[in-house]
């Protein structure tokens, strides 16, 4: 590979990844919902993590992959646990209980204001641009509360709002250690997350009392190969490669396909907050994303040190 090719190659392998997380999560949500036609909350992900885990384990050890040392394996573990078992785990509750999947896509809106402000605490905190992005954002949010959905369930608010701040504070946290390299570090968390949720779920009282829809089956295919194969070891790597606000930026898009695959193939109703945050949550992604742009292009001495290893360990 020659030099130019070189330094093009972490930009196409971000723009590739937050694609993959931009779209393919935005359908998640849409697939949580058909997946419970057949499975209770815990077992659904739970099956979901492992056998994604499972399958990516394996593969990696083929191809010559090191085992991660206990510590990388502990840190990942508690990471997985934050983000998939707190975060993915808690808004598939909260959509068994009553919030649509583009609602709770919009909820989860919030997480690049989380992770903004938990990143503080590493000294990271947003440019002036985000922060304005941000605000944005928070601004969408705070309208979208009065939606519907969550005027109607206390249970689905508590979960949808708690569930995106577990999800920023494993996502920040864990940026921030040791982790297994490359895919390994998604391999163990999804590993970590399932095994807790799969003990977890039947000691909370969850069953699978009834034959699985072949819908929920289906539901749970994409969400292995998809949302947690492709997609999530995407966003691991951006979690190593980018600062957390454009690596959560995400939470942006995924409302737009939420919504939309919710209205055409989920046959969901949306209310007036809705319309009216959307717009605002849109405005959000495009002042981060451009501040990333402008940062990435005059980094500063002091970044230099830190980013780049992380940077060439990641690719």
């Amino acid at each position: 590979m020659n030099l130019a090719a070189a330094r093009k190659e972490p930009r196409v392998l971000i723009a590739v990844a937050l694609v993959s997380v931009y779209f393919i999560w935005g359908s998640t949500y849409l697939a949580l919902r058909f997946g419970l036609d057949g499975f209770p909350p815990f077992i659904l992900n739970g099956l979901r993590f492992l056998i994604a885990g499972g399958v990516m384990y394996v593969v990696l050890r083929l191809r010559g992959v090191a085992n991660p040392t206990r510590r990388q394996a502990w840190n990942a573990t508690r990471m997985g646990v934050l983000l998939l078992v707190g975060g993915v785990g808690g808004m598939t509750i909260a959509i068994q209980n009553g919030i649509g999947s583009g609602v709770a896509a919009t909820a989860a809106a919030i997480i690049p204001v989380w992770s903004a402000l938990a990143g503080g605490a590493f000294g990271e905190w947003p440019v002036r641009r985000e922060w304005v992005g941000l605000a944005a954002g928070l601004a969408g949010v705070v309208i979208l509360v009065q939606e519907g959905d969550f005027q109607s369930t206390v249970v689905g608010l508590i979960f949808a709002i708690a569930a995106p701040l577990i999800w920023s504070i494993g996502a920040v946290w864990g940026s921030h250690r040791e982790m297994p390299d490359g895919f390994m570090a998604a391999t163990i968390q999804l590993l970590a997350a399932g095994a807790v949720m799969l003990i977890v779920g039947p000691l909370m009282g969850e069953r699978v009392e009834v034959v699985p829809t072949a819908g929920s089956v289906v539901a749970l295919g994409y969400l292995i190969v998809f949302g947690s194969i492709v997609a999530y070891t995407a966003f691991v790597y951006l979690l190593r490669t980018v600062r957390p606000a454009l690596a959560t930026s995400y939470a942006y898009v995924n409302p737009i396909v939420a919504v939309i695959l919710g209205l055409t193939l989920g046959q969901e109703v949306v209310t007036g907050p809705i319309l009216i945050a959307l717009p605002l949550i849109l405005a959000g992604v495009g002042l981060v994303a451009t501040a990333k742009d402008r940062k990435t292009k005059r980094p500063t001495p002091q970044a230099r040190p830190t980013t780049e290893p992380i940077r060439e360990r990641a690719a």
